[in-house]
């Protein structure tokens, strides 16, 4: 992996690195990756400049891919058009803010040793179980047993995905340890998250378990994690923004509004026509309009554009953005539960979801109360011709697991979760899949391709390498 130093440098000035789109922050050819080279920071400076690093992997131009692979977004312009075409190469992708942030997450755990601080220890075994998931979800087999000893390990090895997984649980549970501890030392002037809320960490850890079981199959695992997960809305892991431009803006307002309007919008989106299917059904129990305005605004960029609302809907400069939330931990439950069989189960899981959303409450905002209706379900909505089996599927089971994935593809907009949903419901039993279009071909987008800058580097790269419609071992048969 690219050599690399952890420069810590004024909160102001890492803000407005992170925050403002710059993704050149470790181009330096000369910045050496030694997670043990900085030794004069002090571990709660170190906490915040992760936190920021892990914030802006969550809305970067990754998650951007991501959405158009998923079908949420189109590409209209310029650079995006290609990607929304499945057209890349592997000088478009890069891990110069990946491993990096990995890396400093690792540094906290070995500063927080020193100290006997335990919660701060648990949190940095968290920040790096973020990073890890997103990195062998998108990429598949990644560097993580050996990627933060650059002494010893200069060229990592490339771990298999599956064990990758089982590893990133192994750190999830000792962060959930270190969390449980009655004692450690304070910082939450130091955490923008959860303000030093060791018990919303530990729920936080308990939710990502959960997600990890879900990609894994592991249905049981899966709902007793989410059972101890985020368990209401103030329990949300959201990035907080503000309104000064190059500083602390939400980065999907840059991208959609400022440095490249125009360039994506929702035209030919299946998220668009999903969401316009459930407005005109004949559901009566629910009316998403005000979340479709929520999310797509005509003519900001130009007349008739269906653009990303960054007027006074989910993109504008000041919205929070989520990294995992109490939505997704119950429709990981819901989801769960009615692959099982437990349809009851699901179906109280699924409400919860359903009661918060008719508040319009979603990340930290709330949308209009103007045709807006989620009226709880019964398990009889989901008989054959019911009101919530809008394509007559022959069983409950399967309608029930078509609302629980439709919610889920809609509130996960603008987060790479959604394309691994997309991924890995084409075999998960009993298969329930969107009919997602294709922009072009026949071939899934089915991974990010690998680094050219670590082709160069690391002979570990796993030969050959594949292309984006190479299947990842987790999200395959």
């Amino acid at each position: 992996m690219k050599k690399f130093t952890i420069y810590i440098i004024s909160m102001n000035l890492v803000l407005l690195t992170l925050f403002s789109g710059c993704s050149n922050a470790f181009d330096d050819n000369n910045i050496q990756n030694n997670p043990n080279a900085v030794t004069d920071v002090d571990v709660k400076t170190l906490l915040s400049g992760t936190m920021l690093g892990v914030a802006f992997i969550h809305e970067d131009t990754d998650v951007r891919i991501a959405s158009m692979w998923a079908g949420e977004l189109t590409g209209l312009s310029r650079a995006h058009l290609g990607y929304g075409q499945y057209i890349v190469s592997t000088q478009n992708f890069n891990w110069n803010n990946l491993y990096p942030v990995g890396n400093q997450a690792r540094l906290i755990q070995i500063k927080a040793d020193v100290l006997g601080d335990q919660w701060t220890k648990g949190v940095g075994q968290v920040l790096e179980a973020l990073v890890i998931a997103k990195a062998t979800a998108l990429y598949g087999d990644v560097p993580y047993s050996q990627a933060f000893d650059r002494e010893q390990f200069p060229t990592p090895i490339f771990d298999k995905q599956m064990d990758v997984y089982a590893a990133l649980q192994i750190t999830l549970d000792k962060a959930i340890i270190n969390l449980s501890e009655l004692s450690g030392l304070a910082f939450g002037a130091n955490d923008f998250i959860f303000q030093g809320n060791v018990t919303k960490w530990k729920a936080l850890a308990h939710t990502l378990k959960a997600r990890l079981y879900l990609h894994t199959k592991n249905y049981p695992q899966a709902i007793v994690s989410a059972n101890l997960g985020i368990q209401n809305t103030a329990g949300d892991a959201l990035i907080p923004h503000g309104t000064s431009q190059g500083q602390n803006t939400n980065q999907n307002y840059d991208f959609f509004r400022i440095s490249r309007a125009g360039d994506t919008g929702f035209e030919g989106s299946y998220l668009r026509t999903l969401m316009q299917s459930r407005i005109n059904s004949f559901n009566s129990k629910t009316n998403e309009t005000a979340l479709y305005n929520h999310y797509i605004k005509v003519g900001i960029t130009a007349p008739n554009n269906l653009d990303p609302n960054t007027t006074d809907g989910a993109f504008t400069a000041d919205a929070s953005h989520p990294v995992i939330t109490f939505y997704e931990n119950q429709l990981i439950t819901a989801e769960a539960q009615a692959r099982l069989g437990n349809l009851a189960d699901a179906l109280i899981a699924l409400n919860k979801v359903r009661t918060i959303l008719a508040t319009g409450y979603l990340n930290g905002k709330t949308f209009s109360a103007l045709n807006r209706k989620y009226d709880a379900y019964v398990t009889a909505d989901f008989a054959f011709a019911g009101l919530a089996n809008p394509t007559n599927l022959q069983t409950e089971q399967t309608a029930l697991l078509y609302e629980i994935i439709s919610q889920r593809y809609i509130i996960l907009l603008m987060q790479y979760e959604a394309f691994n949903d997309y991924r890995r419901l084409a075999y998960a039993l009993p298969i329930v899949q969107l009919p997602i279009n294709l922009t072009t071909g026949t071939a899934k987008p089915q991974r990010f391709i690998y680094p050219q800058q670590e082709i160069n580097t690391n002979p570990n790269v796993p030969k050959p390498v594949p292309n984006q419609f190479t299947e990842v071992t987790i999200f395959s048969k």
